[in-house]
């Protein structure tokens, strides 16, 4: 098989047939290395790859292993850069500052862990923002991601590097996080999708397991049958993470579409006009729509009735109380501080003023927040928002200043049109709807009941297979 076509197959085609010896681990992972050798250069998607000689070494060892042994797990020989926020064990994590740029971990995060125990060959990271704060991917350790569609412009963030490597066909799937949107914008940005879990399906970080978290783990992928493959591995109960979910991840493996007759669709839109957008957002999202309308499901406008604005400030103050508190020991170093970019000092400087009346109160917002999205599930099945406000913007900008004319008051307030399914705790995926007439992609998000990824990778195998959104290719790899 040529090189060329290997990575080009998707992730469950490239799997099984490494399982059926009908292409070996080496072969494919010399594809892909000589895909990073082609169009990394170019975006800086893949940072600190691993020796080629020791990746094909591996791959090797992989293949005799399926030889004697049979496949240690689904993701037997495939090779896969981790997100460089989640610790890697003896792969260097720097989480894009200068303050982890020689950092190697003794040990795995637990869902790269299983990664690594599902056979996968981890050959690098995918690059970040710094300490993962924004959605555009830049960090003076590795410099600026771009856009697998356009160079020039952003690759978003914060998993934008996994989603460019994504997108031009450098591994065959990534994993990502989502706090602000992390999974969703650069997915859709980059014309692939993003699943922003439930809070507790994939466990997380084990330094601090009782207290509410906004940050979840999730899959990307370029296809639904390799989004729910990832996320089967990814997820799962671990001991460690007392409050993660018990369900069987295997549910996932295999996503089946749903008939979309009779499918109800809340769009939300643009809230009410709270929410501002740069022109042609918001056609391509309603034009994503009448695929679902075409096919039978009903799209109806829904205003929830709840201060989209108090949303907001419930999530900065948590966000603050979050992120403050994790940087905090860096940032009480003069010496680190003065490494650290100027969005990390405010998110401890303002979360060093909250009182714990102020998380509380935050909190409540939240918890009143998802009750109202549980009270719009008894008429709709999924509700459905935009995937970002803007298109992908120039590479050199650090964050849109303003949005269709209206100032933006702070680094992420560009990106608030996710910050409703983020805090409702709810599974999102972000869904391709197609490009502007500058070639640059966009995505929609649908938000479904808590704990139901099954139903959203339904909903988004019925989705591709009447749209076809992933046989459209960045521009490069156009033949």
């Amino acid at each position: 098989m040529p090189p060329s076509d290997l990575v080009m197959m998707r992730a469950t085609d490239l799997a099984r047939a490494i399982r059926d010896r009908a292409v070996s681990a080496r072969e494919v992972m010399q594809a892909h290395l000589d895909q990073i050798a082609r169009h990394n250069p170019a975006v800086t998607a893949i940072v600190s790859l691993r020796d080629p000689d020791v990746l094909l070494a591996e791959a090797e060892a992989a293949d005799r292993q399926l030889a004697e042994n049979g496949p240690c797990g689904p993701l037997h020989g495939l090779p896969h850069a981790v997100k460089d926020l989640s610790a890697t064990a003896g792969i260097r994590t720097t989480q894009g500052s200068p303050l982890f740029r020689d950092t190697v971990p003794a040990v795995d995060a637990i869902h790269v862990a299983r990664l690594r125990a599902a056979g996968a060959i981890l050959i690098g990271k995918t690059n970040v923002p710094e300490f993962g704060l924004g959605s555009h991917s830049t960090n003076p350790v590795f410099g600026v991601t771009r856009n697998a569609y356009d160079p020039a412009k952003s690759g978003g963030g914060s998993s934008g590097g996994a989603a460019v490597a994504l997108a031009l066909r450098m591994v065959p799937l990534a994993d990502g996080s989502d706090h602000g949107g992390s999974l969703r914008n650069p997915a859709a940005w980059n014309n692939v999708l993003g699943l922003r879990p439930a809070a507790g399906r994939v466990p997380g970080n084990t330094d601090e397991v009782f207290l509410p978290q906004l940050g979840v783990v999730g899959p990307m992928a370029r296809c639904t049958a390799d989004l729910g493959l990832l996320l089967s591995v990814q997820a799962g109960y671990d001991p460690r993470t007392p409050n993660a979910i018990r369900q069987d991840p295997a549910a996932f493996a295999a996503p089946k579409p749903r008939d979309l007759n009779g499918l109800r669709i809340g769009w939300i839109g643009d809230y009410g006009g709270h929410l501002p957008f740069e022109p042609g957002v918001l056609d391509l999202c309603e034009a994503g729509l009448n695929a679902f309308s075409d096919h039978g499901a009903v799209v109806e406008p829904v205003l929830p009735a709840f201060d989209p604005e108090a949303i907001w400030r419930a999530w900065v103050t948590l966000r603050q109380g979050i992120t403050g508190a994790a940087l905090a020991a860096h940032w009480r170093d003069p010496a680190k501080r003065a490494l650290m970019k100027p969005e990390a000092v405010w998110e401890v400087e303002h979360g060093q003023k909250l009182s714990a009346f102020d998380l509380h109160a935050a909190s409540v917002t939240r918890t009143a927040w998802y009750h109202c999205v549980r009270g719009l599930f008894d008429r709709f099945d999924v509700l459905a928002l935009p995937a970002a406000q803007v298109f992908p913007f120039a590479a050199e900008e650090t964050w849109p200043r303003t949005v269709a004319g209206r100032a933006m008051d702070s680094y992420h307030r560009w990106m608030e049109v996710v910050v409703p399914g983020t805090l409702s705790g709810c599974p999102v995926i972000s869904l391709p709807v197609g490009f502007n007439p500058a070639g640059l992609p966009m995505g929609l998000q649908l938000i479904a009941r808590n704990q139901d990824e099954a139903g959203l990778l339904s909903l988004a195998a019925a989705y591709e297979a009447v749209t076809g959104f992933d046989r459209t290719l960045p521009p490069v790899l156009r033949g």
